[in-house]
C-alpha cells in the first residue's frame, strides 16, 4: 500500500473507531488518521497472533482490522486517562 492508501485507511478506521468508542466529537481528522494507522499495526499484530492475515491492501478487510486495532487503542487510552 502506498502512503495515500495508508492515509485513507487510517482516516476511515480512526473515524469508525472514534464513533464506536464515543469519542468522535473530540477527535479531528489528524487524530483519526494517526489513530487508524496505529490501530492498523495493533490490529495486524493481533490478527497474526491468531494466524490470520492482518492488513492485506486497500480493501474492506484491512479497514475492519485497522478499526478493530484503533478501537483497542482508544479503549486503552481512555482507561489510562481516568
Amino acid at each position: 500500500m502506498g502512503i495515500i492508501s495508508w492515509l485513507i485507511v487510517g482516516a476511515l478506521a480512526g473515524w469508525l473507531a472514534s464513533i464506536l468508542a464515543g469519542k468522535n466529537s473530540r477527535m479531528g481528522i489528524g487524530a483519526n488518521i494517526v489513530t487508524g494507522i496505529v490501530g492498523a499495526f495493533i490490529g495486524g499484530f493481533i490478527m497474526r497472533l491468531f494466524g490470520i492475515n492482518g492488513i492485506t491492501g486497500f480493501n474492506i478487510w484491512s479497514i475492519l482490522v485497522a478499526t478493530f486495532g484503533a478501537f483497542i487503542l482508544l479503549f486503552i487510552i481512555g482507561k489510562t486517562k481516568k
